[in-house]
């Protein structure tokens, strides 16, 4: 078994884009030290938070953001069970800390919940959850 899926930050480059267009004009109008300032950080953001990929092997789930940034993983004899979810579009995105666990999501409101054997939850942002939970069956 072997599965490698990387959902792309849609949302995040939806809303970036137009910002850091703006900023960049700015910069180039008026003030570049302070863009600058600004701008930079974003854009390490958006490189950092650009996709999440998910990779399941006979041992693993593992799990990473952009180039490789906050990876994670969890053995599979951890996982109790697996099931589609539907975020609430107010748990946002990125790393975040839910009424349902952890979150890790890069665009849209689809995931998958993880119950673990210790009750913990974690849900996994992706836009194939139906295809991420036969996987982990």
């Amino acid at each position: 078994m072997h599965y490698q899926h990387t959902q792309p930050a849609k949302t995040l480059l939806w809303i970036l884009l137009p910002v850091t267009g703006c900023l960049a004009i700015y910069a180039l109008t008026v003030s570049h030290l302070a863009t600058a300032i600004v701008l930079v950080p974003l854009l390490i953001l958006a490189w950092l938070f650009s996709s999440l990929t998910i990779e399941v092997d006979d041992k693993q789930l593992r799990w990473f953001f952009g180039p490789g940034f906050w990876k994670k993983s969890l053995p599979l004899e951890q996982l109790h069970s697996a099931g589609p979810v539907t975020n609430k579009w107010w748990y946002g995105l990125g790393i975040r800390l839910t009424p349902s666990g952890w979150l890790y999501n890069v665009s849209g409101l689809t995931a998958v919940e993880l119950h673990l054997k210790d009750g913990r939850k974690i849900r996994l942002g992706t836009d194939q959850p139906h295809t991420l939970v036969d996987v982990l069956q």
